[in-house]
């Protein structure tokens, strides 16, 4: 890049500005704002009821909002919903899979529907069945699949047609350990390949380690967006914890360390702390200041269950209605 170029920087893959959505007297989304770059995780939270899936279904075309702006992947929800349409992808709560089809026949199915060819749609079908580990299982009926390999063959048909945004609206409730950490893996290779995605779910360690960024909604409304550790430092509880050797350094820092909790028996001391580097780093000067040696420190912040119970007042296992 020469001096003094502009770089053109990408629009984000979704813009939402003043969404509103009411079914009846009852108000489910109340002017909400999202703006989601391109090739990123966008986790979105709420207790049951808070407007997930109804925001899902706005920003796929499913259900029209009553007001607000929505732009999604440079196209305008108003004036241009098939662009949006085209471009892409979405796997629900409740499986699109064709029981009675195999998984072959479900892919050259949606292959259809996306009007590939027929060369284009047989090719694009082996790819997917072969990146989703259902080769083997092809030519079976879905209906004797896992949950694990139905949610791979549902977000499968979700790609026949590359999309560049996919919404994800619980993908691995009800999945075992094993067939939720299998489908985490591909979201990280969907996203590393450059597609973004937009992903809800009832399980806050997914958003934790899927997420870039996180946005809780409650009420219909935003009561907070992210990054999973910026969340985490919304809610007291973060801590440094120091452990000492010897009792000279333990009572040693005891006595420099401002609102420090001892504990004697094990030689550590518990500091309050915001969990960011700038505390972290301020709290180490302090003790190097005093010529206080530390035999071990650990960094211990809240999870996203307690920044969702403080941010809602409800527990996070909840599964929301549909609406």
């Amino acid at each position: 890049m020469t001096k003094g170029q502009v770089v053109a920087i990408p629009p984000p893959a979704i813009e939402v500005t003043g969404l509103r959505k009411s079914f009846g007297s009852k108000v489910v989304l109340d002017g909400i704002n999202l703006t989601v770059p391109e090739g990123a995780v966008f986790s979105l939270l709420g207790p049951n009821g808070a407007g997930k899936t109804t925001t899902v279904h706005i920003l796929s075309t499913l259900v029209d909002a009553d007001a607000g702006q929505v732009r999604i992947a440079g196209h305008d929800l108003d004036t241009d919903p098939d662009g949006i349409r085209a471009a892409i992808g979405v796997t629900g709560q409740f499986s699109a899979v064709d029981n009675l089809l195999t998984g072959e026949e479900n892919l050259r199915l949606m292959a259809n529907l996306r009007h590939l060819g027929r060369a284009e749609g047989r090719q694009r079908t082996e790819e997917l069945l072969g990146r989703f580990d259902l080769v083997e299982a092809a030519r079976k009926p879905a209906a004797t699949y896992s949950g694990g390999m139905r949610r791979r063959l549902d977000l499968a048909m979700t790609l026949v047609g590359e999309p560049r945004v996919i919404f994800l609206d619980e993908p691995t409730t009800g999945l075992d350990p094993r067939s939720r950490r299998t489908m985490w893996q591909i979201i990280r290779d969907l996203v590393a390949g450059g597609t973004t995605v937009f992903l809800t779910t009832q399980y806050l360690e997914e958003a934790d380690q899927l997420a870039d960024r996180i946005a809780v909604l409650d009420h219909g409304r935003l009561v907070a967006e992210g990054t999973p550790a910026q969340l985490k430092r919304l809610v007291p509880g973060g801590h440094v914890e120091l452990r000492f050797s010897d009792t000279y350094g333990f009572n040693r820092a005891a006595h420099v360390v401002d609102g420090a909790t001892p504990d004697h028996d094990t030689l550590t001391l518990r500091v309050p702390t915001d969990g960011s580097v700038r505390s972290l780093r301020t709290l180490l000067a302090h003790l190097d200041d005093a010529t206080v040696e530390v035999d071990e420190l650990s960094v211990h912040t809240p999870d996203l269950d307690d920044v969702f119970l403080a941010l809602t007042g409800q527990p996070d296992q909840e599964k929301e209605a549909v609406r």
